[in-house]
């Protein structure tokens, strides 16, 4: 299957503007299963997508930047929190549409890692996204020790999408 078609979206216009973006599915999907692995397995994938993707060197000049779309930004959240080494050769991380919580469960927050994150982060959210708005987020990645942005999508959802009445 294709990668998720915001991602992809984002990676062409991003593309189109001089920058170089892998895109990548988690093995689960890629075996068409619904429910995701457990986080060691996702990590995993992200870590071996990031080892092959830089194998050769980061080219000098370019700058390394973990992302994703949901899961995929958790995971990139992980990796810069948890891996001393990748962390050292990243210049940031690109997330969107942030799980901060289950819908309708926002006792179950996912941020203890949050913290150990040492490098700057932006985080895209919709105002409307049932895993966490924005207003929501911000108290927890105000933990990061660097400098956080998180960007509200005026009436957006969890893929960032707006009502397409008024939108």
């Amino acid at each position: 299957p294709q990668p998720h078609p915001f991602m992809v979206r984002v990676a062409r216009e991003l593309a189109a503007r001089g920058v170089d973006v892998l895109t990548f599915n988690f093995l689960y999907l890629e075996e068409g299963r619904k429910l995701p692995d457990r986080t060691p397995v996702l990590e995993a994938c992200f870590r071996a997508v990031v080892r092959e993707a830089t194998a050769c060197g980061v080219p000098a000049g370019h700058r390394l930047f973990l992302g994703g779309k949901s899961l995929g930004s958790r995971m990139a959240s992980h990796l810069a929190a948890a891996d001393d080494a990748l962390a050292a050769g990243l210049w940031g991380l690109v997330l969107f549409g942030y799980p901060l919580h289950p819908p309708g469960k926002p006792d179950r927050l996912r941020t203890a890692h949050l913290p150990s994150i040492r490098v700057p982060v932006f985080v895209a959210q919709g105002e409307r996204d049932p895993f966490g708005s924005p207003l929501e987020l911000a108290p927890h990645f105000g933990t990061v020790p660097g400098p956080v942005t998180v960007h509200a999508v005026p009436r957006g959802g969890h893929s960032l999408e707006t009502p397409k009445r008024g939108g």
